[in-house]
């Protein structure tokens, strides 16, 4: 017997939804997308099942961090030779490239898990406002909590 009542399927759809990242700041940005990318905005959550909605996010360029972070926060990985740290400033690379930063706060705000790298692909970042998925879009305030 199924313990499913009412219409499942409209729960599940994937809605899309838009931030505009013009005059936001990083952080709570990112922790409003990893909710909606998890789906826990929705009365049917489950951490083990893969419920979330599509954001595209315009104007990554314009983003903007508090204080004095855009020097001193670092972003480091390994080249996996001895002595291959590398180590780029937020400036350096909202310089290089301004989507990068979006998309590691949001990764760095999503559970370690399978469910990751299934849940980024449904996150979209573009460096203006101008973007293929105009005819997706159903909510435009979604994020703006």
């Amino acid at each position: 017997m199924s313990q499913a009542i009412g219409n499942t399927a409209l729960a599940y759809a994937r809605v899309w939804h838009v931030v505009d990242a013009r005059q936001r700041v990083l952080g709570r940005m990112a922790t409003n997308i990893a909710t909606t990318l998890m789906g826990k905005h929705k009365p049917i959550y489950d951490p083990a099942s893969d419920c979330g909605d599509y954001v595209v996010v315009v104007n990554a360029k314009d983003v903007l961090v508090s204080g004095r972070k855009g020097q001193q926060k670092l972003y480091r990985h390994h080249t996996g030779f001895p002595g291959g740290l590398k180590e780029i400033t937020f400036d350096d690379l909202k310089e290089k490239d301004s989507t990068a930063a979006i998309r590691k706060a949001v990764s760095g705000m999503l559970p370690k898990n399978r469910l990751r790298d299934v849940r980024l692909e449904r996150l979209y970042i573009f460096d203006g406002e101008d973007h293929p998925y105009k005819e997706n879009i159903i909510k435009r305030h979604g994020l703006d909590q």
